[in-house]
């Protein structure tokens, strides 16, 4: 589909910057920030689909977490100065303030994923996918889930492969965080005709199914997020 022309200026502006190629401390902020932001605007839509299927908290216990995450990184004292620190402090403060399962899920998550991006002030593409994959793998190890379960994983677990295969591909960051936003949203879709097999909503059973899954849908955001972030903002659904 052909672009319109101020998404191209855009794309075009934020790929040609120095160093959009590399993951650092501030396209990190910047990150987080817009994943706080959608967090807050869709605190209600999340609400209304966790009402359905779950407690009904998810998207308080969202946008409660990562408003944390944005007042510890922006904190002028010692801020984080990688972007393997500023995720590692984000898992943290997901850990300590989010309720149910999303706050072990979700700080688990990017506390891995800081872990392995170390202390290096710029992470390549490819590097940052590896670390995308290990905070995969410890998400899948804490909530016993895989794809078709109707949980978070049905988006993240599409979205991360999406950018593992873009950066082994020679991709650089936009492309590879468009391709995962795309993944990710194709993902929370698909959640809708599932019956939950995890989670609370997999009490309901047959009930669960026609209900777009809570957790898939704030996961999409993360990865709409990083597009935004880096340069490359979809046109997405709620």
């Amino acid at each position: 589909m052909r672009e319109p022309e101020r998404d191209r200026g855009t794309l075009h502006s934020r790929a040609d910057a120095p160093g959009r190629d590399a993951l650092d401390h501030p396209l990190v902020l910047a990150w987080l920030r817009c994943v706080s932001t959608a967090m807050h605007q869709h605190q209600d839509h999340l609400i209304h689909l966790d009402s359905a299927i779950g407690d009904g908290d998810h998207g308080a216990n969202m946008a409660r977490g990562f408003s944390a995450v944005r007042v510890a990184l922006d904190a002028p004292s010692q801020p984080p100065a990688s972007p393997g620190a500023a995720l590692f402090t984000a898992g943290e403060t997901l850990i300590s303030t989010v309720g149910g399962a999303s706050g072990p899920l979700y700080g688990g998550a990017f506390r891995t994923l800081g872990a392995a991006l170390g202390t290096e002030p710029e992470v390549g593409t490819r590097r940052f996918a590896a670390g995308l994959t290990a905070a995969l793998a410890t998400m899948q190890r804490l909530g016993a889930a895989v794809p078709g379960d109707k949980t978070m994983i049905d988006a993240c677990s599409p979205a991360i492969g999406a950018f593992r295969a873009a950066a082994e591909a020679g991709a650089g960051l936009p492309a590879a965080a468009c391709a995962a936003a795309r993944a990710a949203e194709a993902g929370m879709q698909a959640t809708i005709p599932l019956q939950a097999r995890k989670g609370r909503a997999s009490y309901l059973g047959l009930r669960s199914i026609g209900h777009q899954d809570p957790g898939a849908t704030s996961a999409c955001y993360v990865f709409r997020a990083l597009a935004e972030a880096a340069g490359t903002p979809a046109n997405p659904s709620p």
